[in-house]
C-alpha cells in the first residue's frame, strides 16, 4: 500500500485526493496547504490529517507525495521531496523558468527518486486508443498532426497574469501530447499568438488565440490550435494522418442522443470543462504512478518530459514575440 501526502488542497488536489482515495493500492495519510482550513476541509473530508508540509515530508512513512501547489513551489517541493526519500508525482508544469525546471531536473536525477510530471491527457481513454492504434501501425508512418484545444471561457485576467502565458499554462498540455504521439521533439517552433477574446489578456502581457505549427528532423508536421474561447464547451480533439490512414479522437459529448427530423440532424454540445472531460483520465494518471512506485519501474511521464514540454513552450513564446521560426534546440542550454 502507498502512503501519499498531498501538497496542496484547491481544486485539482480535491479530483487528486479523490483518485488516490478510490485506488486500492494507494491511501491518503496527510494533506497540507498554506491555507490551512482549506487543508483541514479536504482532509477531513477523505479521512486523513492536516499536516505542514515540513511534517509531511519528514515523516518516513510517507512513501510518496502529490504537488497539487501553485506553479512557482513545484521545483522547490520536488527538490526538498525527493531529497526526503518520496516519490513524487507532480502538476503541471515543472515551473514557468525553463532554467529552474532544468536545475530541479538535476537535483532531482541525483535525489534518485522517481518523478512523475501530471500530464493527465496521455491517460484519457481515448487518445490513448489513439497512441495505441498508431503504435500497432494501423495507419503506417504519422504524418501530419493536428490537435485542437480551446477551454469553453477565459480565467481571470488575475489569474492570467501569474499563469506564466497561454504557452506554458494551456497549451503545454498540447507540447506534451505531441510528443506523446510523436514520440519525439520536434526540431522547429513557429507560434503566431493574439488577444481577440478579451483586450484585457493583451493588456496583461498575453494571448488567448494561438497556432503553433512544429516541424520534425523527418519531414513530419504538427499544429497545435488554443483558444481561451469555445462557446459550445470543452473542444478537445486529435487527428493523426499517417501514411495508410487517418485516426481521429473526437469531443466527448453530454450525451450521445442524435436528433433527426425534417428541421436537420443535432445532437449534444461537449462537456463543459476538464473536470467533466477528463475526470477518467485523472484516475488512470494516478494508477499508472501507483503501478510504477509498486513494481519499481520508471513512471510513464518523467520529469525529462516536463522539462521537454517546457521547452516547447518557451521557443512558442520566444516565436510568437519575434514573428520568427525558433529552434528547439537554442532553448535547451
Amino acid at each position: 500500500m502507498l502512503k501519499v501526502g498531498l501538497l496542496g488542497a484547491g481544486r485539482i488536489a480535491g479530483v487528486h485526493a479523490t483518485a488516490i482515495t478510490t485506488n486500492p493500492g494507494s491511501s491518503l495519510v496527510a494533506v497540507s496547504d498554506i491555507n490551512t482550513e482549506s487543508a483541514a476541509k479536504l482532509a477531513a473530508q477523505y479521512g486523513a490529517e492536516a499536516r505542514t508540509t515540513d511534517a509531511i515530508l519528514n515523516d518516513r512513512a510517507i512513501d510518496a507525495v502529490l504537488i497539487a501547489t501553485s506553479t512557482d513551489t513545484h521545483s522547490d517541493l520536488i527538490e526538498r521531496a525527493t531529497g526526503a526519500g518520496k516519490a513524487v508525482l507532480c502538476e503541471k508544469p515543472v515551473d514557468l523558468s525553463l532554467a529552474r525546471a532544468q536545475a530541479c531536473q538535476k537535483i532531482a536525477a541525483k535525489n534518485g527518486k522517481p518523478v512523475m510530471i501530471g500530464f493527465n491527457r496521455r491517460f484519457d481513454p481515448n487518445f490513448a486508443a489513439l497512441k495505441a492504434a498508431l503504435d500497432r501501425g494501423e495507419i503506417g508512418k504519422p504524418e501530419l498532426l493536428s490537435i485542437t484545444s480551446f477551454d469553453p471561457a477565459p480565467p481571470p485576467v488575475a489569474y492570467i497574469k501569474v499563469s506564466g502565458g497561454l504557452f506554458r499554462d494551456m497549451m503545454i498540455h498540447d507540447f506534451d501530447m505531441a510528443n506523446f504521439i510523436m514520440g519525439v521533439a520536434p526540431v522547429t517552433v513557429s507560434a503566431v499568438g493574439t488577444s481577440i477574446v478579451d483586450p484585457a489578456v493583451g493588456q496583461a502581457g498575453d494571448v488567448d488565440t494561438a497556432v503553433v505549427t512544429m516541424s520534425y528532423a523527418d519531414g513530419r508536421i504538427a499544429v497545435v490550435k488554443n483558444s481561451r474561447r469555445a462557446v459550445y464547451g470543452y473542444d478537445q480533439r486529435v487527428e493523426l494522418l499517417g501514411s495508410e490512414g487517418l485516426l481521429q479522437a473526437q469531443n466527448m459529448l453530454e450525451n450521445t442522443v442524435v436528433k433527426s427530423t425534417t428541421a436537420g440532424v443535432t445532437g449534444a454540445k461537449p462537456t463543459y470543462f476538464f473536470l467533466e472531460r477528463y475526470m477518467p483520465a485523472y484516475a488512470a494518471e494516478w494508477a499508472a504512478f501507483v503501478t510504477a512506485m509498486n513494481s519499481g519501474v520508471t513512471p510513464p511521464v518523467t520529469l525529462d518530459d516536463g522539462v521537454a514540454a517546457l521547452a516547447m513552450a518557451e521557443a512558442a513564446t520566444t516565436s510568437a514575440n519575434t514573428g520568427m521560426p525558433v529552434d528547439l534546440a537554442s532553448v535547451i542550454f
